[in-house]
């Protein structure tokens, strides 16, 4: 018996052995098998195609994320620009609401001041006049015997003052 060269009774059996698996194969195991594998096939392609659809979407939802930032940045930019314009109206009508104050006390304490210098120089008149009929009752050498025509006679060099 040559190791190389096997004996034909047994290549029969074998062939034969060989035949009915193929054949039980062939007619039970392959077709499940390829079911298996088409199926797996579509279940592939099917998951790729998800995954585009997805890649897809999220490209789509990225843009529009991108899309409402920079509106958001937009409107971010138009609120600080009216913030500043509203802040600047503000301090502007702050200065000149001031500045209309300080007019108004500035006028009022000139009022004030022309007041009190009018007053001032009605009581230097009065003086003056109550020392001028004084030097004059002294110097005439005579008093003026009634009080009213004294005060008429000082109401009367008032006026011409």
């Amino acid at each position: 018996m040559n190791p190389l060269t096997p004996d034909p009774g047994l290549l029969f059996w074998m062939v034969l052995s060989f035949g009915v698996v193929f054949f039980l194969l062939a007619k039970f195991g392959f077709p499940v098998i390829v079911k298996a594998i088409n199926e797996r096939k579509e279940f592939i392609e099917m998951s790729l195609l998800s995954a585009k659809q997805a890649n897809e979407k999220l490209a789509t939802i990225q843009a529009e994320g991108e899309k409402l930032l920079a509106d958001a940045k937009a409107q971010q930019k138009d609120i600080i620009a009216g913030a500043m314009q509203e802040k600047q109206q503000i301090v502007r009508a702050a200065q000149e609401e001031a500045q209309a104050s300080a007019n108004q006390m500035i006028e009022e304490a000139r009022q004030s001041i022309l007041a009190e210098k009018e007053r001032a120089l009605q009581d230097v008149r009065k003086e003056v006049a109550t020392l001028a009929l004084d030097i004059a009752e002294k110097v005439i050498g005579e008093r003026m015997k009634d009080d009213e025509v004294q005060q008429k006679t000082i109401e009367q060099l008032i006026g011409h003052l």
